[in-house]
Order: C-alpha cells, then sequence, then structure tokens
C-alpha cells in the first residue's frame, strides 16, 4: 500500500509532477537561452532523469526530492526570461 501525501499517493503525485516538468520544458525555447541559462535547464533535465530512476526503485522520497529541485530550477530560468 502507498503511503500519501495529502490524499493522493505517493506514486500518482510524482507521476503528476513528471508530466508537469515535461510540459514546463515544452514552453521553454532552448534558443532563447544563455550558455548559463541553458546549464540551467541540462541540470534540471538530469534530476529529471534521476526522479525517473528513483521512482522505478520505488524510492519514493528521493524521487519526489529531485522532481521538485527539477522545477525550482526551471522555474527560475522561467521567471527571468518572463515565461
Amino acid at each position: 500500500m502507498f503511503k500519501t501525501i495529502k490524499g493522493m499517493a505517493e506514486a500518482e503525485r510524482i507521476k503528476k509532477d513528471i508530466a508537469l516538468f515535461e510540459e514546463s520544458m515544452v514552453e521553454l525555447d532552448s534558443s532563447l537561452l544563455d550558455n548559463d541559462e541553458a546549464e540551467v535547464v541540462d541540470l534540471a533535465k538530469s534530476y529529471y532523469e534521476d526522479t525517473k530512476y528513483y521512482f522505478e526503485k520505488e524510492d519514493y522520497f528521493t524521487a519526489f526530492g529531485c522532481i521538485n529541485y527539477a522545477h525550482g530550477l526551471l522555474d527560475g530560468i522561467k521567471k527571468s526570461k518572463g515565461i
């Protein structure tokens, strides 16, 4: 049985966050990024990949932390770009 995060199963919550990250990446036009911003986006993508790895291992605590960090990095870039 899955533990819950505010009424939502951990696995379902992480799946939702993965989908939100993927949608967020679509909004970002990589051609508009300078080198430093592109590096941050690459780091966010690495955390996204880590999320999927830990999710497969059923380490939901670590997966949740990774996807949230990935969102934070992407949100910072989007905010600086006015997206």
